[in-house]
């Protein structure tokens, strides 16, 4: 290690724009953990909303953003075993848990209420050096460049959604709303199911549908009509399954309007406010409504072969690569809607 501190993109308050770069020393690791070497660190939708406070979920202030992260192990601590250092590894964001609580028991770790994740209930890795439990890393193949495996996170999250989470079969017809990262994504791996999907944007969303067209093979929807038209024109009824990747409430009205009956709404998107409409549709068409909520090993394995064989590409989605210190710009690229992904360097 060349320094004892650390340059780290700090979120140090609930009031908003409270971020900023600061000097952090290195960590001290326990004896269960490893000291981490960040390569690279996606930015999420959740650094954004705790950037512009508008988050929903306790953070512990002050804390380092950043939960999607790859890089080299720089020091074991004196328990592990298995690892060594130099290895690329990246990591899950599950950096507190209860190893006794039921869910951990049955290996949902990730549904244990206690769980602490990285960026906001402990220090993330948009800095140079994080301190991870060794139980969170995975191996990453050489010919996976970080770039691509720190977004291996979201890549789990949007699997969980839709193959964990979601009835999905060959020749379905799928309405992912929201053309974020976890959106576009999570049609990225409807379209490996085998579905036919459609994106839901708005009229400034227009690139980024874009990006979901020509990578991903989705028909990019500007608006509800042209949502509800495409869904409907199999057979009248409806998509089979939407997918609710907005970070607003009101798009579950609009997912109510326009699946079929007995199909399926799978909510990804986090949206603290108040719904104010009525979920009656949900009885009447005798809808399947599925919450969906990180991921845990089994997945990050199988994503990280998705990734490394090649038959998921993440690099259509990343907008840029950005020093930490520049974290501001890479921040209000990905906020405005520029770029769908953002990519931080240390330095």
């Amino acid at each position: 290690m060349s320094s004892s501190k650390n340059a780290a993109v700090v979120n140090y308050s609930e009031q908003k724009y409270s971020v900023e770069l600061r000097e952090i020393p290195v960590p001290e690791i326990g004896e269960e953990d490893i000291l981490l070497e960040v390569e690279n660190v996606g930015v999420c939708g959740s650094d954004l909303h705790q950037w512009t406070s508008d988050h929903s979920w306790p953070v512990n202030y002050p804390v380092v953003l950043g939960h999607e992260f790859g890089g080299k192990i720089a020091a074991l601590g004196s328990r592990v075993s298995g690892w060594n250092v130099g290895e690329r590894v990246v990591s899950e964001t599950a950096a507190v848990i209860d190893s006794q609580n039921p869910m951990s028991k049955v290996g949902l770790y990730n549904l244990d209420p206690t769980r602490k994740g990285f960026g906001y209930g402990v220090n993330g890795a948009m800095t140079r050096f994080v301190r991870v439990p060794a139980r969170c890393l995975h191996h990453v193949p050489e010919n996976l460049s970080f770039e691509e495996a720190c977004l291996t996170e979201p890549c789990c999250v949007a699997y969980n959604s839709v193959v964990g989470n979601s009835n999905i079969k060959p020749g379905d017809r799928v309405i992912v709303i929201g053309p974020g990262t976890i959106g576009i994504l999570c049609a990225a791996m409807a379209r490996l199911c085998g579905a036919e999907v459609g994106v839901l944007g708005l009229e400034g969303d227009r690139a980024r549908l874009e990006i979901a067209k020509q990578a991903y093979g989705c028909e990019p929807l500007i608006g509800e009509d042209a949502a509800e038209a495409w869904a409907r024109k199999r057979d009248g009824l409806g998509a089979d399954l939407i997918i609710d990747a907005a970070g607003h409430s009101i798009t579950l009205k609009i997912a109510m309007k326009i699946v079929r009956p007995n199909g399926q709404i799978t909510k990804v998107g986090w949206g603290p406010q108040p719904l104010n409409f009525s979920i009656d549709p949900i009885v009447q068409k005798n809808i399947r409504l599925q919450g969906s909520f990180s991921h845990n090993w089994p997945i990050w394995e199988r994503v990280i072969a998705l990734l490394a064989s090649g038959a998921l590409n993440v690099k259509p989605i990343i907008g840029g690569v950005w020093p930490i210190t520049e974290w501001h710009e890479a921040f209000e690229k990905m906020h405005s809607g520029q770029v769908v992904k953002s990519v931080l360097k240390p330095v």
